[in-house]
């Protein structure tokens, strides 16, 4: 039995549906849109993740005894709202983009359209999951670019809270991390695991002869022996020495890594260990892994960075009402007139324009269309690539985007996505996005 998730909310989303009920609106047909008015710590494009999750999410926000016995004690909502709680099914429909895709400022991401009662609850929900995955999965996408074909490992998991740290791991796989240090997002997402020993286990012995012994006696020859411990020349020998020329590989996690990496080639090499490789880990971020580019370092383990988004621990996306059915049964649209905080009202589809070469020039936001439609052709016979997809139809969650199965083809959407991407993408450095949105009249 999974448990509920109907509780992950704030206060104020049920006390607006509390007061919409006894007004009589709860019930009128609205459009509530996700995005990001901008991308957090100057990124140049963001990585959509967190759909999977969010659906599976979806499925079990169900009220039942127990969350409305707790609201009731609590006195959160009137008995009418406890009722309608007690029944509550979404059954509108959901559009967004695609999960890996690239999105930009005020791309719709997310398009939930339903009741209010229906839609409004969700807000919480939605926001705490995309905003936090497309942080990380943003953060991880550009620490794969600065890795280059080089693999890197997710290992935050003691950086974050115990939920958090399935969810990360989870993004920085679809954002092109290859393996994964936590065991339950191993299991519940298929990510490759990965790991083998930490210093506490050559602590634990009485030398580190012993504890290599133990762990390559236990793992074999190809294990990864953390050489850093005490003095990183003479764990290097003891290695090979008690492993061979077979050994898998030595892991460094202090020091002035582009020194230590180059001397720790050459001395595998001159022990004839030419075959074992070098990973790095040392509180790594984009930015220094971009450093050891020319370095002789065969993957990377990546921890606190990735975890929390690499100094931008949330997308700052928001959820917006931009529509809603009129007394005579036509869309009105509505938006925030608030200094800095103003909101484009109105449904819209999306598309990206593309060059001759297929490069991504522009991020198009139609207005006046519903989130399914977009022009057959560009008005400027511009090629085009529509992004926003069915997610929930009619209550109905499509399932191709759920699971392992789901999060496999957003890391390789993710890849062809971020491939189309002008190469000034890949930039480190603070600056405004890679191409620019613009909003059209459909």
């Amino acid at each position: 039995m999974h448990e509920s998730s109907a509780l992950l909310t704030d206060r104020y989303e049920l006390t607006m549906l509390d007061a919409a009920l006894a007004r009589g609106t709860a019930d009128r047909e609205c459009l509530f849109e996700l995005f990001a008015r901008r991308l957090s710590g100057g990124r140049r494009y963001g990585v959509v993740a967190g759909t999977g999750r969010f659906l599976e999410l979806l499925k079990h926000f169900r009220f039942g005894d127990a969350e409305l016995d707790w609201l009731r004690e609590e006195r959160v909502v009137s008995q009418t709202a406890l009722d309608w709680l007690a029944n509550y099914r979404f059954s509108g429909s959901i559009w967004g983009y695609q999960e890996g895709e690239v999105f930009f400022p005020g791309s719709p991401i997310l398009v939930v359209e339903g009741t209010f009662a229906e839609a409004v609850i969700l807000e919480t929900l939605a926001l705490s999951v995309f905003n936090y995955d497309s942080a990380v999965a943003t953060a991880a996408a550009r620490m794969t670019s600065a890795a280059g074909t080089r693999p890197l490992a997710e290992m935050g998991s003691r950086r974050t809270g115990e939920r958090s740290a399935v969810a990360a791991a989870r993004a920085a796989f679809i954002a092109g991390f290859s393996a994964t240090s936590n065991l339950e997002a191993g299991r519940t997402w298929g990510i490759p695991t990965m790991g083998t020993a930490a210093h506490s286990f050559t602590l634990l012995h009485d030398t580190e002869a012993d504890a290599f012994r133990a762990q390559i006696d236990s793992m074999g020859a190809g294990t990864t022996l953390l050489v850093d411990t005490y003095d990183i020349d003479a764990a290097v020998r003891l290695g090979v020495e008690l492993a061979g020329p077979e050994l898998g590989a030595v892991r460094i996690d202090s020091g002035d890594l582009p020194i230590v990496v180059a001397e720790v080639r050459s001395l595998l090499d001159s022990l004839g260990a030419v075959n074992t490789k070098i990973t790095v880990t040392n509180d790594l971020d984009e930015h220094a892994v971009a450093a050891l580019a020319a370095s002789p370092v065969d993957s990377y383990g990546v921890g606190t960075s990735v975890v929390t988004g690499s100094g931008s621990p949330a997308m700052g996306m928001v959820y917006k009402l931009v529509a809603h059915r009129g007394d005579d049964g036509e869309w009105v649209s509505v938006a925030k007139k608030s200094a800095k905080k103003a909101t484009v009202g109105g449904r819209k589809s999306a598309a990206r324009a593309y060059d001759r070469h297929g490069v991504a020039r522009e991020e198009r936001v139609y207005l006046g269309d519903g989130p399914g439609g977009a022009p057959e052709t560009a008005s400027d016979g511009a090629t085009e690539r529509r992004l926003v997809v069915p997610l929930v139809e009619g209550g109905e969650i499509n399932e191709r985007y759920l699971g392992q199965a789901g999060t496999l083809l957003a890391r390789e959407h993710r890849a062809a996505s971020v491939a189309e991407l002008p190469p000034r993408a890949v930039s480190l450095t603070r600056g405004d996005p890679v191409i620019p949105t613009v909003y059209l009249e459909s």
